[in-house]
């Protein structure tokens, strides 16, 4: 049962977060609102954070983690620690150049990824000065990177997981405490972003030498493990590339749409990700130094058992929130966000959006599942022409639908690429025979689907009832929507007991001490 535990501890980590993060966009909803102040932020954002899942949890991540591990599996800690320190300092290196040649040349960024902001000279202006400020990031959550590659290793999920708490304390106390000391709140939080950065950093190195593994700076050297590191990670860093490319794509299509379209794209991903960020990420972080373990020491059969059990769990929790989502999207934004700057046409747009994405909510978990298979394997060219596939699908869809359904047409053709890439992912291991779906997985899902939509319609018609609630003051909307969450929660669990879909042996060996 580790793979359950080990995700339910960083999903847990992960759920904290979660929720301090929409405190942070409650925060963000009230005092910026969706307007062009929100876009310049949400595009100074966004770069470092496309570029930390390049860096971090992209290439690197995908290279390095299966690499130390099975150093670490084969060779013991001395070798492995050793390891550790050639790449940091080769990392290092690597990213103070980037971060130095991007500070120099953000204009020209921020021309490229959001053209659409050149005609508002003060709206360019404004994003090239945001950007410059949360830049910075960039080094320090990628080498933070390298330390969580370790403590995952290690089994240690607890402190990887608590990471991004420390960015939604620093942004959250820049809003309270700092929105009105600088010529935007955007500024201050800007400022906060790379300040996060600096503490998540010190945090994980207090981390791994708790855990027995001090990183000493060295000079970079290409050893034999480092050549190999970068001949892995190559396929890799153009793999994630081509996916945030296919983000980066977006975002240009979305600037030429009217004012409020990023921020209407960034609030209903904000919520769509929170069960892809506390199942899916946490599946992801978990299956990838386990699998690379159980390859390391030829146990193939132990590798399809815990991408099943993967799978089985990702969609336990991702297809009733799905459903969710698309049930009642209005009410969730709503109580969440509509307040202060942020209208009730604002909430009616971000529904229709929040809706279009939630229909590729267990596509986006399903590949965090499968796409550590490949990884595992150091196979990281395979995902990379999945993926090159899936961005001219994507970009293709983006510009049709968007003749249609505006910015809620980006998020459509985001969901639909997104099923397409995990159907080629999932054929691509089976094709191979490092993969195979049960009869007993089929049997699970059917019935996911089915608690599912029972769900959805007790939520549907529980929905009239606290309608008063969840349009009435502060304390009526919270008590209005944690009774249709709570309900539809209790309904789901009781309809997944009632269709023996999970069993009490199976709750039972989770929360065991064994």
């Amino acid at each position: 049962m580790s793979i359950l535990k080990s995700t339910a501890i960083f999903g847990s980590f992960t759920m904290i977060s979660r929720i301090l993060g929409f405190i942070r966009d409650i925060l963000m909803a009230a005092v910026l609102g969706a307007g062009a102040i929100t876009d310049c932020f949400v595009v100074a954002f966004k770069l470092p954070n496309f570029f930390r899942r390049l860096f971090a949890e992209g290439a690197f991540s995908a290279s390095y983690v299966p690499i130390f591990s099975a150093t670490l599996e084969k060779d013991g800690k001395e070798v492995a620690l050793k390891f550790a320190e050639e790449a940091f300092a080769c990392l290092l290196i690597t990213l103070l150049l980037f971060v130095a040649i991007f500070e120099l040349f953000t204009p020209a960024l921020i021309f490229t990824i959001a053209n659409g902001f050149v005609d508002d000279e003060a709206k360019f202006s404004l994003a090239v000065i945001l950007t410059r400020y949360t830049f910075p990031f960039i080094l320090f959550v990628s080498l933070g990177s390298l330390l969580a590659g370790i403590l995952n290793s290690l089994g240690r999920f607890a402190e990887t997981a608590a990471v991004p708490i420390i960015l939604n304390i620093c942004m959250i106390s820049a809003l309270v405490f700092a929105a009105n000391t600088l010529e935007t709140p955007a500024h201050a939080l800007a400022i906060a972003v790379s300040v996060a950065g600096f503490i998540q950093l010190i945090f994980l190195f207090r981390a791994c030498y708790s855990a027995g593994y001090r990183i000493k700076f060295k000079m970079p050297k290409l050893t034999p493990k480092v050549k190999k590191l970068l001949i892995v990670m190559g396929p890799a860093a153009l793999g994630a590339g081509v996916i945030q490319l296919n983000l980066l794509l977006d975002m240009i299509i979305a600037s030429h749409l009217p004012d409020a379209s990023m921020s209407y794209l960034y609030y209903a991903d904000r919520l769509n990700q929170l069960p892809v960020g506390v199942i899916g990420v946490a599946l992801g972080t978990v299956l990838l130094p386990l699998l690379s373990r159980n390859i390391a020491s030829g146990d193939e059969v132990l590798v399809l058992k815990n991408q099943n059990q993967a799978i089985e769990m990702g969609l336990f929790f991702t297809v009733p929130a799905a459903v969710a989502f698309i049930v009642v999207p209005a009410d969730l934004i709503h109580v969440l966000l509509e307040r202060s700057s942020f209208t009730s046409e604002a909430t009616a747009q971000t529904s229709l959006t929040l809706m279009a994405y939630a229909a590729g909510l267990p596509a986006y978990v399903l590949a965090k599942v499968f796409v550590p298979g490949y990884f595992a394997r150091n196979d990281t060219k395979t995902p990379l022409k999945f993926a090159i596939v899936a961005l001219f699908i994507n970009v293709s869809l983006n510009l049709i639908l968007m003749q249609y359904f505006a910015h809620v047409g980006l998020a459509m053709a985001t969901a639909i690429s997104a099923w397409i890439n995990v159907f080629m992912l999932a054929s691509g291991l089976m094709l191979r025979g490092h993969y195979k779906i049960e009869n007993s997985l089929l049997i699970r899902l059917f019935k996911y689907l089915i608690c599912s939509v029972i769900m959805g319609s007790a939520v549907w018609l529980i929905r009239p009832l606290v309608k008063e609630l969840i349009y009435g003051n502060a304390a009526e909307q919270v008590a209005g929507l944690l009774i249709l969450v709570f309900s539809g929660f209790a309904v789901y669990l009781f309809a997944t007991f009632l269709t023996k879909t999970v069993k009490k042996e199976e709750l039972k060996a989770l929360f065991s001490k064994r």
